[in-house]
């Protein structure tokens, strides 16, 4: 859904780029002088050797993000630039939990793992520690339901994000 001008609102921008020392950090510089935080930034191997390709989740207006997206294009070693904001895509993330685990809370711990298909990754008599991948709305859930038990480290990658067929 297209915003008005000047309303702020989340962007996957997808980037990518010849695998060059320095190019992460002019990308990253864009966004930074404009003023905008990088909320999420993922950058992995492609198919292609000497290719990367960087998934960047903004927060931001229509206006701003379209400038960003031409000065990116103008960047050497920038191979492509998809907004993949309102397309359809196929997005995840992974996030480890570190929970308090009290003997009497351990079993509902278990079963909202189960229903979340989430791998246990460590266990200790004072914590759990879980492990989910999903689609962002999926890990904002799961970490939400966890809150009430108390949450003592959480680490979470960036997104990954490819467009449909």
């Amino acid at each position: 859904m297209a915003s008005t001008e000047g309303d702020i609102r989340q962007y996957v921008i997808s980037v990518k780029v010849e695998n060059r020392f320095g190019v992460l950090a002019r990308v990253a510089s864009l966004f930074s002088a404009r003023g905008y935080n990088i909320d999420s930034l993922t950058v992995s191997a492609t198919e292609q050797e000497d290719v990367s390709i960087m998934t960047i989740v903004v927060q931001g207006d229509d206006r701003v993000i379209e400038q960003v997206k031409k000065q990116l294009n103008k960047l050497i070693n920038v191979i492509k630039v998809t907004d993949h904001t309102d397309l359809p895509t196929v997005e995840r993330e992974f996030v480890l939990v570190k929970v308090n685990a009290t003997s009497s809370k351990r079993a509902e711990i278990y079963q909202l793992g189960e229903i979340f298909k989430a791998d246990i990754a460590d266990i200790s008599p004072k914590t759990i520690t879980l492990g989910v991948k999903g689609d962002p709305e999926n890990i904002n859930n799961f970490i939400e339901l966890l809150k009430p038990y108390g949450i003592k480290e959480l680490m979470r990658t960036g997104r990954v994000s490819l467009l449909k067929e």
